[in-house]
């Protein structure tokens, strides 16, 4: 299984294909505008028809757990769903299947100016360095 981790300003998927907005950054300002994770899963054949646990987390440069304040303290920003590739009809044996995802993350991160911070993802339990996007925080240009 292959996963695909792009950063974009919004994100939906609708039948299959991922509508998206601001595709493709890699710097944003704090506190933090909305932000949306698009997932592409290129699932093989033999994967299909099977539950897919994905587990995603946002860590800082030390490879930290970002946390933010929830209504019973401090809590790691994780994304969790669990999600699963059909075989469409007239799928050639064999071929692998792409499964779209968005995730729409809600603004007001407070992130720390000048550091780099990474969306980590898991499959079924499993790492693999290429499924992660880092980014940049900027300052925030000053209020006129």
């Amino acid at each position: 299984m292959k996963l695909t981790l792009l950063l974009a300003d919004s994100a939906q998927e609708a039948q299959g294909k991922v509508h998206a907005l601001g595709l493709g950054w890699t710097a944003i300002g704090t506190p933090t505008s909305p932000m949306a994770l698009v997932v592409l899963l290129d699932v093989d054949w033999d994967e299909t028809n099977r539950d897919i646990a994905l587990h995603i987390e946002l860590v800082d440069a030390d490879g930290h757990l970002v946390t933010v304040p929830g209504p019973f303290g401090d809590q790691p920003l994780t994304l969790d769903a669990t999600a699963q590739a059909g075989r469409p009809p007239g799928m050639p044996r064999g071929a692998a299947v792409r499964l779209p995802l968005t995730l729409n993350v809600s603004g007001g991160l407070p992130l720390v100016a000048g550091q780099r911070y990474e969306w980590r993802a898991t499959l079924n339990g499993q790492a693999d360095a290429a499924w992660a996007q880092s980014f940049h925080v900027l300052a925030s240009p000053p209020h006129e």
